[in-house]
């Protein structure tokens, strides 16, 4: 089976608000346990290392209302262990693994967008054929992410993230740092998105993307699929 990297983001303040962010925790659950029950091995790695801090927002203070993946892995102990000694990114070698998924969370807007270790780790992970995945504001860490002839690796690709319109329903678009639907136009992707908060996910070749928490099962079905394909293609031409 596979190897795959979860990336996390290590920022935990939004903009100059003084509320709390993080990661998104079923954007990260919900595709770690889809991968793990298909029989691939996954690390959990964040920019900075060490234990990675959920957006409070992504966890309903009555436990009956969690998401099933999100129940799962909080009372799974390796799976927690992974989650509070994350690896830092700067660690990572991208040769290691055939795919990477880049989980959401606001705090994505901010510590994605301009890391070299992920882009080159991105850029690097996609040369070689491997799959990439993201959701929501996850796919702020495609900003920096190049193929190797030096084009944005959604330019001309289908992709949807978090849209502008979410953003301003939130109340957050004047505390982002920038737009994530209109960033990625920008650079040349074929944007998606279906209505606000709906659940959406793209899979365009060797790439797959979600728009929202809402989206993060579905993106986890199509990781799981593009793996599988990959696989294949990888047997057939052994």
């Amino acid at each position: 089976m596979s190897k795959i990297v979860i990336v996390l983001t290590s920022h935990t303040q939004l903009g100059d608000t003084g509320k709390p962010t993080g990661f998104y925790f079923e954007e990260m659950a919900a595709p770690y346990w889809a991968l793990m029950d298909a029989g691939h091995e996954v690390d959990i790695a964040s920019i900075s290392g060490g234990a990675a801090v959920h957006d409070p927002s992504s966890m309903n203070v009555d436990p009956a209302k969690r998401p099933a993946p999100v129940v799962r892995f909080m009372s799974d102990a390796a799976a927690m262990a992974k989650l509070s000694n994350t690896r830092p990114l700067g660690e990572i070698d991208p040769s290691g693994f055939d795919g990477v998924f880049l989980a959401g969370g606001h705090g994505t807007m901010f510590d994605f967008p301009e890391n070299e270790f992920l882009g080159r780790i991105v850029g690097s992970i996609y040369d070689t054929g491997g799959i990439i995945g993201a959701v929501c504001h996850g796919p702020a860490g495609l900003m920096n992410a190049r193929r190797a002839d030096g084009m944005p690796i959604v330019a001309g690709q289908r992709v949807s993230s978090f849209t502008d319109a979410e953003e301003e329903a939130v109340g957050l678009a004047e505390v982002m740092p920038f737009l994530l639907e209109s960033r990625l136009r920008d650079l040349g992707a074929l944007f998606e998105g279906a209505g606000n908060f709906q659940a959406h996910a793209v899979l365009d070749r060797r790439l797959v993307t979600g728009q929202n928490p809402a989206s993060a099962p579905i993106v986890a079905e199509k990781l799981v699929e593009a793996l599988a394909s990959l696989s294949k293609s990888r047997l057939a031409g052994a």
